[in-house]
C-alpha cells in the first residue's frame, strides 16, 4: 500500500501565486484525507482530481484555509450521491469558529429550507479520531489565540503543523517516530508564524532534517530557504510517505 502527500498550495495568505496552504494524503494514488479547504487550494484539488474532496480535516478558520467551503457546499449539496456524506473532521474548539466563518448565514440557499451543514457530515474531534480504519492524532499549535489552531499526525508517516510558531514540546511528542514534518516557515517570523531563525533556534538539527517547509511568502523566499539547505515545498509537489505504523491501523 503506497502513501503520499500531494501539496495543492504552499503559500501564506498573500502568496496567491503559491496557492493557499492545503494538501491531500493519498493512499494508492487516490485522495484519502484532505487538509483544509482554501480557495486556491480547492481549485488546484479539482484541477487534479476532477472532483471535490470527500473527507477533510480543518486546522483552523483563517480564510486562506476555509475560503473554499461555499463552493464545496454547492458542489456537495446538489450531488445526491455526496450530500451529507462528505466528512469534515474539526477539532471541537474550532467547530463554533468554523460555523461563524462559513456556516452562519440566514439562508445557505436563496430559496431557504437548507442548512449549510446539511451538505456535510461534521465530526468534532479531540486528541484523536479514526478515518477509514486509521487512527489520526490531533494536537494544539501556537497560532493567534489558544485553542484555535491544530496540527495533525499520521503515526510513523507524517505530521502537518498547520499555521504555527515553533512547537518543540508538541513535536517531541507527536513527531517521535521519524515522520515527515510539514512545517509553517517563512524567511522571517512574526507573532503568528514561524521564521527560519525561529526553527533553527528551537529545533535540533535532526528534526529540521525531517521538515518540509511551507506557508512562505513568495518564490524568492522559497529559493532563499532552499539555498540555506532546507527542504521547501512547492505547489503540485507529491512527497512519498512511509507506511503508517501498523499498531495504529484498526484490524477488521
Amino acid at each position: 500500500m503506497a502513501w503520499q502527500l500531494r501539496l495543492h498550495g504552499v503559500g501564506n495568505a498573500s502568496a496567491v501565486e503559491l496557492g493557499s496552504a492545503m494538501a491531500t494524503i493519498e493512499r494508492d494514488g487516490a485522495p484519502w484525507l484532505t487538509i483544509d479547504c482554501g480557495g486556491e487550494g480547492l481549485t488546484a484539488y479539482v484541477a487534479h482530481y476532477g472532483v471535490t474532496p470527500q473527507a477533510l480535516f480543518i486546522t483552523h478558520t483563517h480564510l486562506d484555509h476555509v475560503a473554499g467551503f461555499e463552493r464545496l457546499f454547492v458542489s456537495t449539496y446538489f450531488d445526491d450521491t455526496r450530500r451529507g456524506k462528505v466528512r469534515v473532521y474539526v477539532p471541537a474548539p474550532v467547530v463554533p469558529l468554523l460555523h461563524q466563518r462559513v456556516g452562519d448565514y440566514p439562508n445557505a440557499l436563496a430559496e431557504g429550507g437548507v442548512n449549510f451543514w446539511d451538505a456535510f457530515q461534521v465530526i468534532p474531534v479531540a486528541d484523536a479520531f479514526w478515518h477509514d480504519g486509521v487512527r489520526m492524532e490531533v494536537f494544539p499549535t501556537r497560532h493567534h489565540w489558544p485553542e484555535t489552531a491544530y496540527g495533525l499526525r499520521l503515526h510513523g508517516s507524517m505530521v502537518w503543523t498547520g499555521d504555527t510558531r515553533p512547537i518543540p514540546e508538541m513535536l517531541a511528542r507527536f513527531a517521535d517516530a521519524g515522520e515527515l514534518i510539514a512545517h509553517d516557515c517563512a524567511l522571517h517570523g512574526n507573532p503568528s508564524h514561524s521564521g527560519i531563525e525561529d526553527l533553527e533556534r528551537e529545533y535540533p538539527s535532526g528534526l529540521l532534517d525531517r521538515c518540509l517547509l511551507y506557508h512562505y511568502g513568495n518564490r524568492e523566499e522559497g529559493k532563499i530557504l532552499t539555498a540555506r539547505g532546507y527542504r521547501v515545498a512547492h505547489p503540485g509537489q507529491v512527497v512519498p510517505l512511509r507506511e503508517p505504523s501498523l499498531r495504529q491501523i484498526e484490524v477488521a
